[in-house]
């Protein structure tokens, strides 16, 4: 198959797993990466199971083949399907915006491995036909023209960064569990994903299991089980005045952390997840002891940026047309809405300056 990736950054991971099973890929991303990638290719660096190092997984020694374009270069229509794995607000750069126009005429299915589910698949649920959810988003007028049916959500799982020494090719996995997609309106698009889902699990290296799955589940729901983690650690990093690692915004008042999980799965099986979709707080809360960073939103926001995925709102507009209400998210969507003002409002009087 030939697979479009928006994002070389996660997406090289999925792109990895893609060109380790003998499938062609296409990374849109900025010129400079561009041209690094189609020099040297990626390198993705991933523990195997009962190994102490890290595998260099290098494209180049794979048998698909790998290729970057510039979004402006890119033409959805020869793929056979596409997938979303940049953050939230870059698709609403100029650049990208133009080609999400193009890939919503193309017809072609879609693979979301955001945080942030897109709107067309949140449209997908029945109970969030009609609730206002716009403004969670960058820009909602992105998504217009894309058809629901032909977006799936896959939880992005697996923890990955980027080397900041390193150059923009290569990602170190720190964390190596599974993306779980949901299915999607058209069973032929479903096939199509659950061959990928057999491709990927037949790949071994030196005859052993490779880590980072596609796992494809009947239910629209799955992917979901994602939300109570980045409700849980993920946002409330971001603290008033400064940032905290995942491991310590969990382990720090493991109470309030355990009643924060608890409320969204609940939201969540009320949409119509069922228990069995999501994924018990005791083994989310082990696997945080684990995660010694602040989480990639919190990062940006330290780092000064003005806009982030905002999950978090886009979980209490929810809980709002459905008739629940969280205190504790609402204190987190308030400091999240705080730092990224006061972000906003720097770079503005930075650039008077």
């Amino acid at each position: 198959m030939k697979m479009l990736i928006l994002g070389a950054s996660y997406g090289s991971l999925l792109s990895t797993k893609l060109l380790m099973a003998g499938h062609d890929v296409t990374l849109i991303c900025r010129s400079a990466s561009a041209a690094l990638i189609n020099s040297e290719g990626t390198e993705v660096r991933i523990k195997l199971r009962d190994e102490d190092a890290h595998r260099a997984i290098r494209s180049a020694d794979l048998p698909g083949s790998l290729n970057a374009v510039t979004p402006e270069q890119a033409r959805p229509e020869d793929y056979d399907m596409i997938a979303l794995a940049m953050q939230e607000p870059q698709y609403s750069a100029p650049s990208v915006r133009g080609l999400m126009a193009r890939i919503a005429a193309s017809g072609k299915p879609c693979l979301s491995i955001m945080n942030m589910p897109p709107l067309p698949f949140l449209r997908r649920i029945e109970s969030l036909e009609n609730v206002a959810l716009d403004s969670a988003y960058d820009d909602a007028s992105v998504w217009q023209g894309f058809e629901p049916g032909l977006m799936s959500l896959c939880s992005p799982d697996p923890q990955a960064f980027r080397p900041p020494e390193e150059g923009t090719n290569i990602l170190h996995v720190g964390l190596p569990t599974n993306f779980k997609a949901a299915v999607f309106a058209d069973p032929a698009h479903t096939a199509l994903l659950r061959q990928l889902e057999a491709d990927i699990a037949a790949v071994t290296i030196d005859g052993k299991d490779v880590p980072v799955k596609l796992r494809v589940y009947d239910s629209l729901f799955v992917p979901m089980a994602k939300w109570s983690m980045l409700l849980t650690g993920n946002y409330r990093c971001v603290e008033a005045d400064g940032v905290r690692a995942i491991r310590d915004a969990v382990h720090g008042d493991i109470d309030a952390s355990s009643q924060m999980y608890a409320w969204v799965d609940a939201l969540a099986r009320q949409l119509g997840a069922d228990a069995a979709d999501q994924v018990p707080f005791e083994k989310y809360a082990n696997a945080a002891n684990s995660l010694l960073k602040p989480s990639s939103a919190a990062r940006a926001i330290a780092s000064g940026v003005a806009n982030i995925e905002r999950v978090d709102r886009l979980v209490q507009l929810i809980g709002k047309g459905l008739g629940l209400h969280n205190a504790e998210l609402d204190q987190i969507v308030s400091i999240v809405d705080a730092r990224l003002h006061a972000n906003a409002n720097f770079d503005k009087v930075a650039s008077v300056g």
